[in-house]
C-alpha cells in the first residue's frame, strides 16, 4: 500500500521538529503532494505532521493521472511515456503507477524525475484547514477519499 501526503497547512513558525519531518518527506511548500511507502517509519512521520498535511491511500488510477499531469523531470519537462521507455525499466506511466503501488519501486528510482508533485489548490477550497478530516475538516488521515482530493486538485 502507497500514501499519498499533501500538505495543507503553511506556517512561517512551525515547530522544528515538524518542520524537519516536512522537509525529509519533500513537503516544504502548501500543495505539494509526496508519494511513500507504507511501513512503520512513515506511518510515525505523518502522526508528527498530522497538524499540517493530510493523507490516504492512492489508487492506481489517480496515481497514473498524477504522474501524466503533475510528474516533471529535470528542466521542469513533463514524465511521460516516451521518458520512463529511455530512462526506465517501464514502459508506460501505468505500468510504474502499478509498480509504486505494490512497493516494488519509488518516484525517486526514475532518473531525473521529481519525487515531488506541486499541485492547484482543490477546486472549492478545502473543507477548513484547522480541523482533522474526521471532525469535517481537511487534516490527518482521509483513507480512500484522498483519491477525490487529488483528482479536485490535477
Amino acid at each position: 500500500m502507497t500514501y499519498c501526503v499533501i500538505r495543507v497547512r503553511g506556517q512561517p513558525d512551525v515547530n522544528y521538529n515538524i518542520e524537519y519531518t516536512m522537509g525529509l518527506l519533500g513537503l516544504n511548500k502548501v500543495n505539494n503532494c509526496a508519494v511513500i511507502p507504507e511501513n512503520p517509519s512513515t506511518k510515525g512521520m505523518l502522526q508528527v505532521i498530522k497538524d499540517y498535511c493530510t493523507w490516504g491511500e492512492i489508487d492506481e488510477a489517480t496515481l497514473a493521472a498524477l504522474i501524466r499531469a503533475r510528474g516533471k523531470v529535470v528542466g521542469d519537462k513533463a514524465l511521460d511515456d516516451a521518458y520512463l521507455k529511455e530512462n526506465s525499466e517501464f514502459a508506460t506511466v501505468d505500468e510504474m503507477a502499478k509498480a509504486i503501488i505494490e512497493n516494488n519501486y519509488k518516484m525517486k528510482d526514475v532518473m531525473g524525475a521529481k519525487p515531488i508533485f506541486r499541485l492547484h489548490p482543490p477546486v472549492k477550497g478545502y473543507e477548513g484547514n484547522k480541523r482533522s478530516f474526521q471532525n469535517g475538516g481537511a487534516l490527518g488521515y482521509r483513507g480512500a477519499k484522498i483519491n477525490d482530493l487529488v483528482n479536485r486538485m490535477i
